[in-house]
């Protein structure tokens, strides 16, 4: 199974960037992992905010495969502990699932479309976190929840 992990946004500031790097690294020992970051729409000042997430919806929806299993990062989401996480990343293996994309949304969230097309809605917190930050914590939490499923010791219950 491959992980992607997408956020609407401007590149990572150097922190995050390092954070980032060193956990999907590691992940990349469990599971092939790729993050991209989809630019925000050009003229964002002149749209209001629902034309922007309409934006951004028609971009995230072309680049979706018709096979990929959407899970949408919403602060309206279900909450996962880290070994529900971990759960959660095995039952998407043992289904065969072939791309797991994980969907950090763009300022003002996401459009319909969008929440619509996830299969599954996490919330991380229902506290609300810049989205660089949501990248570091979903980048560790990824790491975190392979090495659950590997009975590894980086986690401690």
């Amino acid at each position: 199974m491959k992980i992607a992990c997408w956020s609407v946004g401007k590149s990572h500031e150097s922190y995050i960037k390092e954070g980032v790097k060193l956990f999907t690294d590691r992940l990349q020992h469990y599971f092939k992992t790729e993050w991209t970051l989809l630019p925000v729409p050009k003229s964002t000042g002149m749209l209001s905010e629902m034309d922007l997430r309409r934006k951004e919806a028609e971009m995230i929806m072309d680049w979706l495969e018709k096979d990929d299993y959407l899970v949408l990062l919403d602060e309206k989401g279900k909450s996962l502990s880290s070994e529900g996480l971990a759960t959660f990343l095995q039952k998407r293996a043992n289904e065969s699932t072939k791309r797991i994309v994980f969907l950090i949304g763009g300022a003002y969230g996401v459009d319909e479309v969008v929440k619509k097309r996830a299969n599954f809605c996490w919330s991380l917190s229902t506290l609300v976190f810049p989205h660089q930050l949501v990248r570091l914590i979903l980048a560790e939490q990824l790491y975190r929840a392979a090495t659950i499923v590997r009975n590894e010791k980086y986690h401690h219950s």
